[in-house]
């Protein structure tokens, strides 16, 4: 259910000095262009471009303050307008703060406000190097000003629509501290531009292309990281592109920064913006000419956030935008919308009867939402309804919520879904069952069926298990939030359990694959021994890892989504995130882990099959694939890569192990796995002799193991094939052969020569097929004698 706004008047101007004249200046009819609270609340600036001299164009209003204690600046006609009216921090004296006024050809006046004198100027400064710059757009980020410049060409007659990049960003220190303002050199972040218009947020500057801009360049944003000294471009339609350091001067060229995506960017559609403000969160929120909300963070991902009434909106209606908390407040045509930033969804959509309204700072209260208007200032505050508590209208609401999204995706219809769609005309039954089902065995605990129609009676005799899981689930989250801090771990541990094995026995989708991802990534202890529960994994009597999981969750944990129908978004298949535990609490299991989930796919699946996760890729790989992902590699992970590969009993796994191990020289080692795993087939027996016979010939690091090497020797191995092996193997010397060498590890007959007795001594196979005809008495046969 949603709460209710309500707005409460706080001020009606007699707090300020000259409060009557503030009221007078907003009644005049004539729009204030900027108004703006000081960092310290006690000022209120107002901006109007329109007014003609010698009437003031900037005036403040201090709050429980004397009336010449004000400041008002205005400007003849020769003079270029204002561009910046910028609050400047002190970085060094917290508190302290400056007002900046900075004028399209350069000229800054910096002013302060001093107690018991009032505002004074403390230095007029020139941000702009050049005498025929002008400033199109400013902002201050920490303690800096960064702008847009228009530096016109040299020639006279040059016509300016062909010099569309004639534009430059540049930024300049400014710092207000005890001993005046100083100002810094001018640093340039961007030239050869085009046109941009420069919103700071705390940690980053965005670049937004005005509307008048060049075509091909108005289809991307730019973001600058002034820490990093880096430039991202990001596009609405495409997301993040690049991303480059801008190391010197010469890189910050904005051709050359487009040089590599300029096939990429010509495809993008262009920008469609009417409205751009920088949230409390950092992010940039855009808003279409169609009514569509978005933000874009400063890592170039953007997002959608609402969509306002379904009309087309004008290039002159005004639309107002201003964050608080997580709040969006948009004022348009009259009428304040309030959305939840998170979610996307409408809290309250409230029209005003006011004429014109301005957004304020709500200093100390994030969540507080501060209007300006003609008869004062106002609070926009919400009421709970008193039945708003209650559990059982939350849960229906939610039912309904849920509802939507399942239907919408379902849904061929372009439009959108609403509760209230849902809610009217009875078309959808579902949620209103499981609604009054949820409301009644909520309101009526010794009674539930009381007062629901048969249908629903029945119903809920079939799910009423699964409702007293629900409940019990609930009232397990409540204990975690009401729990003592000795008992918040175990409770911890519980719920997740319950979370992981709910999903385990429902369907293994994007979003439930995502849930896991989050659970893993949150409470990872508690995920570990939830997993070991749910799939019972423990250790029998001989040591070995046993695990008596059902076959549907075997199918859960095994199959489901692979790695590219997942995306690249993070989240990571199920079979990952357990072989992940696995690796960080109890690694000398995961090749017994993987092992298993061998032996259950060879009974499940046909091998090779493709719709088994062995038809894919191999589970021994997806295991590697998550041991690879560790920073840095020790000898327990080379020893764990070993076991992966030798517990999957592949050929080429285990020819990789073996060749893995030739490397580290585990001689000892080597021997083993050629012993164990060359009685598997004799292919692979003939791959293992056959390399370890090409060692054999390289050095003498395994003559005391021969004894054990000698009766792997493959039967159809010949002595030409052994002493072919040995002479390619040999090692080069780069001096001549002689009979009695020094060479240490040099081969010699004497060391070969086991092996060549063995196969010489060894019966031919052709004679074992024909040892019967060899052993008879005579040969050949006697001739038959001859009938006359």
């Amino acid at each position: 259910m949603k709460a209710a706004g309500m707005l409460q008047q706080v001020s009606d101007f007699t707090d300020f000095s000259r409060g009557h004249q503030l009221q007078e200046l907003l009644c005049q009819g004539e729009e204030p262009s900027h108004i703006q609270y000081s960092p310290d609340g006690q000022h209120l600036v107002v901006l109007q471009k329109s007014r003609p001299p010698p009437l003031a164009q900037v005036v403040t209003f201090q709050r429980h303050g004397i009336g010449r204690a004000d400041l008002e600046r205005n400007w003849q006609p020769p003079q270029p307008t204002l561009v910046g009216l910028l609050f400047l921090q002190s970085p060094g004296t917290p508190g302290s703060w400056a007002l900046a006024l900075v004028w399209e050809h350069g000229r800054t006046e910096v002013w302060h406000f001093v107690v018991t004198v009032g505002w004074q100027l403390l230095e007029t400064l020139e941000l702009c190097q050049g005498v025929r710059a002008r400033i199109i757009s400013v902002c201050s980020q920490g303690a800096s000003l960064v702008w847009c410049e228009e530096r016109p060409p040299l020639g006279a007659n040059s016509d300016m629509s062909k010099c569309a990049f004639r534009f430059c960003v540049c930024t300049r220190a400014l710092e207000v501290g005890e001993q005046g303002v100083r100002l810094g050199a001018v640093r340039i972040v961007l030239h050869n531009s085009p046109e941009y218009q420069v919103l700071a947020s705390p940690q980053h500057v965005f670049l937004v292309p005005a509307t008048a801009s060049f075509a091909t360049t108005s289809k991307f944003l730019l973001i600058w990281h002034p820490e990093k000294a880096k430039l991202t471009i990001t596009a609405l339609s495409a997301g993040f592109i690049h991303s480059k350091v801008l190391h010197s001067s010469s890189e910050s060229d904005f051709r050359k920064l487009l040089l590599g995506s300029v096939g990429f960017l010509s495809g993008l559609a262009p920008l469609d913006i009417h409205t751009s403000a920088v949230s409390n969160s950092g992010g940039l929120l855009l808003v279409s000419t169609k009514g569509t909300v978005n933000m874009v963070e400063p890592d170039g991902t953007h997002r959608h956030i609402f969509d306002l009434e379904g009309r087309t909106l004008a290039q002159g209606s005004p639309v107002q935008l201003k964050t608080f908390g997580s709040i969006l407040a948009c004022m348009l045509a009259g009428v304040l919308y309030l959305i939840d930033q998170n979610s996307g969804r409408l809290i309250e959509k409230k029209i005003l009867s006011m004429k014109e309204v301005h957004f304020l700072e709500s200093l100390g209260e994030e969540d507080s939402i501060q209007l300006l208007s003609q008869t004062g200032i106002y609070s926009f505050s919400f009421s709970k309804p008193e039945d708003s508590s209650r559990p059982e209208l939350c849960l229906v609401e939610t039912v309904f919520e849920e509802a939507c999204r399942y239907y919408q995706r379902r849904s061929l219809s372009s439009s959108k879904l609403t509760v209230e769609k849902l809610k009217k005309g009875g078309v959808f039954q579902a949620p209103v069952a499981l609604a009054a089902i949820l409301q009644h065995s909520l309101c009526q605990k010794q009674k539930p069926a009381r007062g629901l129609q048969d249908t629903y009676t029945k119903l809920l005799n079939t799910i009423s298990l699964e409702l007293q899981s629900y409940v019990s689930l609930e009232l397990l989250k409540t204990c975690v939030v009401c729990a003592p801090e000795n008992e918040i771990e175990s409770c911890c541990e519980e719920l997740v359990e319950q979370e992981i094995s709910r999903v385990l026995h429902s369907d293994m989708d994007k979003d439930n694959l995502a849930y896991l991802n989050s659970i893993f990534a949150s409470f990872p202890k508690a995920a570990w021994k939830a997993t070991r529960s749910c799939l019972q994994l423990q250790q029998n009597g001989d040591g070995l890892l046993v695990a008596r999981a059902t076959s549907e969750v075997w199918k859960k944990v095994l199959g489901g989504l692979e790695q590219e129908e997942v995306g690249h978004n993070g989240v990571v298949p199920l079979f990952e995130l357990i072989c992940a535990s696995f690796l960080r609490f109890k690694p000398k299991w995961l090749p017994s882990f993987v092992e298993l989930t061998q032996e259950y796919v060879s009974i499940s699946w046909a091998y090779s099959s493709k719709e088994g996760p062995e038809g894919r890729v191999p589970l021994y790989k997806r295991a590697l694939g998550i041991l690879a992902r560790k920073n840095k590699r020790s000898e327990a992970d080379d020893e764990m890569e070993l076991e992966l590969l030798l517990c999957s009993k592949r050929p080429k796994a285990v020819l990789q192990a073996l060749h893995l191990l030739i490397r580290l020289k585990r001689w000892q080692r080597v021997v083993e796995v050629a012993e164990k795993f060359s009685k598997l087939s004799p292919l692979l027996n003939k791959e293992i002799f056959t390399t370890l016979l090409a060692e054999f010939a390289q050095h003498r690091e395994l003559d005391p193991y021969l004894d054990v090497l000698w009766p792997l020797c493959p039967a159809e191995l010949t002595v030409s094939d052994i002493l072919s092996v040995v002479l390619q193997h040999l090692p080069h010397s780069q001096e001549d052969p002689v009979p009695f060498s020094s060479v240490e590890n040099q081969l010699t007959v004497g060391l070969l020569k086991p092996l060549l007795q063995r196969v010489v001594q060894r019966p031919c196979i052709q004679e074992e097929m024909y040892s019967d005809a060899l052993q008879s008495p005579t040969f050949p046969p006697p001739t038959p004698p001859r009938e006359h």
